[in-house]
């Protein structure tokens, strides 16, 4: 298999302006692309997270994956070579609009595929999510632990999962799955229903509320700093085979309750913690295996969880302060 580099090349970041996507767009201009072109309909993404990106000459669409025609417009006008999608919507909707989450997941991959199938451009990079595979059967998780999504958005996602393997199999595409666990990381929304639990508790601090942890605080997630993600996504490019799927994990569980009072530490907070009744369809167990992923690239660079904290703290302020 001899898949186009990266450097040089014509990309197209779908759901660019999101967290993940964002910092996924800084590194492929660093790397070399030609030309980042972005496709976000804004509606968790930000601009401002496309500052740096958008001094250095990558392009935004505001505009929705979703839209076919507004697709096939920007691949066919751009000349796209490679497509990362990074589009959903946050799990958190999904108990607001079930459906919606669950068919964004779908639409777009499927819109993508279409095209790819049509040689509308060469190479597909899916970014799946952890939660395909809901609570651990065994752990560490591996690739091959069984889809068991407890909601909509984790349903869309192993869905479209699938069907990108099917796609592979019947029309010989160069397509493939990242599948990273627990994100966290500067650009993480803090804002309203949609807020990542990291971000939320140093909103909270921060404006003096008392944070919360729902349930027991025992449930475990398998946290990866967002730019340890990316570097890895772009190492597994040249190597991942069509229609495979990897995890990007640390192999490694953190108790929410840790999580929580990690920030509070963090942040000399020393006030008390709200206990909350569990959430709904909430993973109870989450810890991804690196085998694969190591045979693969070796062994990755892993940003220390305080680190990643400080760094998340450290960002959330700015962006409050400036905001205000």
């Amino acid at each position: 298999m001899r898949r186009q580099s990266i450097k040089n090349s014509t990309i197209l970041v779908v759901g660019g302006a999101g967290f993940i996507g964002s910092h996924l767009v800084d590194q492929l201009i660093t790397e070399g692309a030609n030309k980042v072109i972005i496709m976000d309909n804004l509606f968790i993404g930000a601009r401002e997270n496309l500052d740096g990106a958008l001094n250095k000459g990558a392009i935004l669409h505001v505009d929705n994956a979703e839209n076919q025609e507004a697709l096939t417009y920007i691949i066919e006008n751009y000349n796209i070579d490679i497509v990362f999608n990074c589009a959903t919507k946050p799990l958190n909707y999904s108990f607001i609009n079930p459906a919606n989450a669950f068919l964004t997941n779908v639409i777009v991959l499927k819109n993508l595929l279409e095209l790819q199938r049509k040689n509308a451009f060469q190479t597909l990079c899916h970014l799946s999510s952890s939660e395909a595979y809901g609570s651990a059967e065994y752990q560490p998780m591996d690739e091959g632990h069984p889809l068991i999504p407890l909601t909509t958005y984790a349903a869309g996602k192993a869905s479209a999962d699938l069907m990108l393997q099917s796609y592979v199999k019947m029309f010989d595409l160069d397509a493939f799955i990242v599948r990273p666990f627990n994100n966290y990381g500067p650009r993480q929304n803090f804002e309203g229903e949609m807020a990542g639990v990291i971000p939320l508790t140093i909103k909270k601090i921060l404006e003096g509320e008392i944070p919360e942890i729902h349930g027991d605080g025992k449930q475990t997630r398998d946290y990866i700093y967002v730019e340890d993600t990316v570097n890895i996504i772009l190492k597994v490019f040249s190597v991942i085979p069509p229609g495979d799927c990897v995890n990007i994990t640390t192999d490694q569980q953190t108790a929410i309750k840790t999580v929580v009072e990690t920030v509070a530490e963090t942040m000399k907070y020393k006030g008390t913690i709200l206990k909350k009744p569990a959430r709904k369809a909430d993973v109870q167990s989450h810890r991804g295996s690196t085998k694969k992923l190591t045979d693969m690239i070796g062994t990755t660079q892993k940003t220390p969880f305080k680190e990643g904290i400080m760094n998340t703290v450290d960002w959330v302020k700015r962006v409050k302060y400036k905001s205000q």
